[in-house]
């Protein structure tokens, strides 16, 4: 008689799902890491990106760290940066607020106001390029004086308009995330307040900005990460000018690059970024309190 066999063991669930990380792992290590650790494996070379590879030690970093012209374009980083920022969370805020309404119409605006940022930052910046010109431009066609500046000729005004370029593009995808973090705060916090007798500016602060507290803490993150590689808009739009006024860093490492075939501290450069990057991402996700697993519970 054969024995009687019963059906195979079950393999736990904890056990199998590590293994569906492995892939995006795969693909993270050969197009992130790697990359990452040739590039500063490259800062301490000289390379003009044609010819043989030269080791230089400290050299790339020593021209990069003395260069007067560092401090400048850090500067002008964090000032893109505080100051997209500062424009645009509110605005998000305000219009995910709104488009996570009931009401039909919202849900059209919602996918209209969605379209900028599916379109290329190139083409964008081409665009306003041509309506910003002040001899054959929008102001020039509608013969509005005020629309007829030297928009990107004079350093404040092309800052400003670097700013608005970029919150017209990404506005929208912060605005969908808090889309969705005010759908999933409970109708019932509302409901109380409503019974309290609380409007909907009291609902507003009171409710839906303390519930939003994550969700804030992850778009930041996104957005400040995000303006450190600010490139192709602002190298098309101003090309780093009036002088150096908008020359991000991001722009002077292709410069060095590209222009001038320094690769050895254009690489120097990326590294400084990527530093600073991660710096930020640790700084507000430790504003956070919490890890990024619970801040999935936000409003339950």
């Amino acid at each position: 008689m054969t024995a009687l066999t019963g059906p195979p063991p079950r393999r736990e669930p904890s056990s199998v799902l590590p293994w569906l990380a492995v892939p995006a792992l795969i693909l993270f290590v050969g197009f992130a890491v790697i990359p990452l650790l040739g590039v500063f494996a490259l800062s301490f070379t000289t390379w003009d990106g044609i010819g043989t590879i030269h080791p230089s030690g400290l050299t790339s970093w020593r021209a990069v760290l003395t260069d007067p012209g560092l401090p400048h374009a850090l500067w002008v980083t964090f000032l893109v940066m505080a100051v997209s920022w500062a424009v645009q969370t509110p605005l998000s805020i305000l219009l995910g607020t709104f488009m996570a309404g009931r009401q039909r119409y919202r849900a059209v605006l919602g996918v209209v106001y969605f379209v900028p940022l599916m379109l290329s930052s190139a083409a964008i910046a081409i665009a306003y390029k041509a309506l910003l010109d002040p001899n054959f431009g929008l102001g020039a066609g509608l013969k509005i004086q005020t629309l007829s500046q030297d928009w990107l000729g004079r350093p404040w005004l092309a800052f400003g308009v670097v700013i608005f370029v970029v919150s017209w593009q990404f506005v929208p995808f912060h605005s969908l995330i808090y889309q969705g973090g005010v759908q999933q705060i409970p109708k019932s916090l509302y409901e109380a307040a409503q019974l309290d007798g609380a409007g909907r500016i009291r609902q507003f602060f009171s409710i839906t900005l303390p519930q939003l507290k994550y969700t804030i803490i992850t778009s930041s993150t996104l957005m400040v990460v995000g303006s450190l590689t600010f490139f192709d808009l602002i190298f098309v739009l101003t090309e780093g000018g009036p002088g150096d006024a908008t020359r991000v860093l991001a722009l002077d490492m292709y410069k060095r690059g590209f222009q001038a075939s320094l690769m050895g501290p254009a690489s120097a450069i990326a590294v400084i970024l990527v530093l600073v990057g991660l710096a930020l991402a640790l700084l507000l996700r430790r504003l956070g309190g919490r890890d990024a697993g619970a801040s999935q519970l936000e409003g339950a």
